[in-house]
């Protein structure tokens, strides 16, 4: 397949313009479907349209019919349209509901704000029937529904879950199929000396030839920086990884994103000799290994940027490197990361850890500031200084959980006290049941006083369904003390607390003088609100 041809194809696969899509026509029914939504009763069900699309093509139905489709079927149910979920370019396989952009954020954090779930088609919705079973999970726990445009789905009844659970498995086996399809042509394309599909190594791009073929070129400024690198790694003193990366950023040869495990990655990757490659399963990193034809020898793909020699020089080189490196610790040396930033430059404060014959030096220093800036040499006094203040300011505050309450038997409790009410003013009227004795009219009346009062009593948030926060029966300090600093430092990220370092240079002293400056957001007993994970190790 040529270069033009599969340009094209890729064309046809563009992503979803929604204004472009939206004829004057669309746009009537919408108005019209929603005039008719306003003419419903305030207790209407609530109903979430979720639309979702893998890649637009011709044979695809757009996110505009999917989203009219579904308003229609709102308004033949009855349901009042609260939202819509639009999750565009999205797979259904690899991507759940709850990991999607829009639904995701209903599914998480607006729960109380919809009834039912309505999609266009069960393969709109999920493709994997563990997912669709986690998804049944959270609609039973919460008390919503599904409902599809073209599948028979309803789990109000027995028939319903099970038919649900039927054509699940049905779009399982689909996407399996899709799935071995896709693995079988990349099985049959490692084994080719052509370039069929597939993106490039860093160091390739593709290209046609006079043949009409698409083959793997040599990019130039790869080519530099590539070359560059492996001469840096000669020198007596090599520069490390991130060294190297300064420099090729700074020289325009590589963009502002590169890292230091991504260079060294593409520097041990053995494409770099022209030859097909794939991931090794068995290593912990992202290591490449070469793929062996028939013949037992490596597939050749295209002109290798270098030699063997080099190459293998270049390996040697970065091992050599390697070992000056200090041991990587399973936790990391830094604690509190994201938290301790300098007050200077804004950049996280971390520790630098220098091995020395005698012993091993620590230093807290940032990343904005020249070398650093000045180094505090205890970190373990600065961490604890932050935990005292911390504690000091959030200790003694409750834990909270975030519990979904539900208002159904509230309203039901209201519905009993209104028709019981309407009862007995009905019947406490001239020739009721009960104005024929004055006895008969003062227990009517005395009764009918205790059911207004009952009525008045419930609070109407009750009658909704909300979130609501639940006290544990712990403090954060004793909480903190439990999951140590590890489960602080969680917290505190996470509701997005800061603690900024100020360092002074004091004369005639190495070490400099450290102050600590907390800042804690105004809604900050909001944000430490615990949250359930619903779609955790539960389902």
């Amino acid at each position: 397949m040529s270069k033009r041809s599969r340009t094209k194809s890729a064309a046809k696969q563009k992503a979803y313009d929604v204004e472009a899509e939206w004829t004057a026509a669309d746009l009537a029914l919408l108005e019209d479907l929603k005039a008719a939504e306003a003419q419903l009763p305030e207790d209407a069900p609530r109903a979430l349209l979720s639309v979702r699309l893998s890649v637009w093509t011709d044979d695809t139905t757009s996110p505009v019919r999917q989203e009219l489709d579904l308003r229609i079927l709102a308004k033949e149910q009855g349901c009042r349209v609260v939202g819509v979920a639009s999750d565009l370019n999205v797979s259904a396989t690899k991507v759940p509901p709850w990991k999607r952009k829009q639904l995701g954020d209903w599914l998480n954090n607006r729960v109380p704000e919809f009834d039912v779930l309505l999609f266009w088609k069960l393969d709109r919705f999920v493709r994997r029937l563990s997912d669709l079973s986690t998804m049944i999970d959270w609609c039973l726990k919460y008390g919503k529904n599904l409902v599809s445009k073209h599948d028979s789905i309803d789990l109000t009844t027995t028939a319903g879950k099970i038919l649900v659970t039927i054509i699940g498995g049905i779009a399982e086996i689909e996407a399996a199929n899709t799935s071995t399809r896709v693995a079988s042509l990349w099985d049959y394309t490692k084994t080719q000396s052509e370039w069929l599909v597939g993106k490039p190594a860093y160091g390739y791009v593709t290209d046609v030839d006079e043949h009409g073929n698409v083959v793997l070129r040599i990019e130039g400024t790869a080519h530099r920086a590539l070359h560059w690198c492996r001469r840096a790694v000669r020198r007596p003193n090599p520069p490390s990884a991130r060294r190297m990366v300064k420099v090729l950023v700074r020289s325009g040869l590589c963009g502002p994103g590169l890292t230091a495990s991504t260079l060294l990655s593409r520097l041990r990757n053995p494409a770099l000799l022209g030859y097909r490659v794939e991931t090794d399963p068995e290593s912990g990193s992202r290591r490449s290994r070469l793929v062996l034809g028939k013949d037992g020898k490596p597939i050749r793909v295209a002109e290798g940027v270098f030699t063997e020699d080099e190459f293998y020089e270049l390996q040697t080189n970065l091992d050599r490197s390697a070992k000056n490196q200090p041991p990587r610790q399973t936790d990391g040396p830094t604690k509190f990361r994201g938290v301790l930033t300098c007050a200077d430059c804004g950049t996280n404060m971390t520790v630098q850890v220098n091995n020395r014959t005698t012993a091993t030096y620590r230093y807290l220093r940032c990343q904005g500031c020249k070398s650093g800036g000045y180094g505090a040499p205890n970190p373990d006094e600065v961490y604890g200084q932050l935990v005292q203040d911390v504690l000091t300011v959030l200790g003694d505050w409750p834990v909270q959980v975030r519990e979904y309450a539900r208002g159904a038997e509230a309203r039901k409790e209201v519905k009993r006290l209104q028709d019981s009410i309407a009862y007995y003013m009905k019947e406490l009227e001239p020739e009721g049941r009960f104005s024929k004795t004055r006895f008969t009219q003062e227990q009517a009346q005395e009764t009918l006083d205790k059911l207004i009062a009952d009525l008045e009593s419930i609070d109407p948030e009750t009658t909704q369904d909300r979130w609501v926060n639940v006290h544990n029966g712990k403090t954060f300090q004793q909480h903190w003390e439990e999951g140590g600093m590890e489960a602080m430092a969680a917290d505190l990220v996470r509701v997005g607390v800061k603690c900024e370092v100020y360092r002074t240079k004091i004369p005639g002293v190495r070490a400099p003088q450290v102050r600590l400056r907390l800042l804690i957001p105004k809604d900050v007993r909001e944000r430490l609100v615990m949250k359930e994970d619903d779609f955790g190790e539960k389902f």
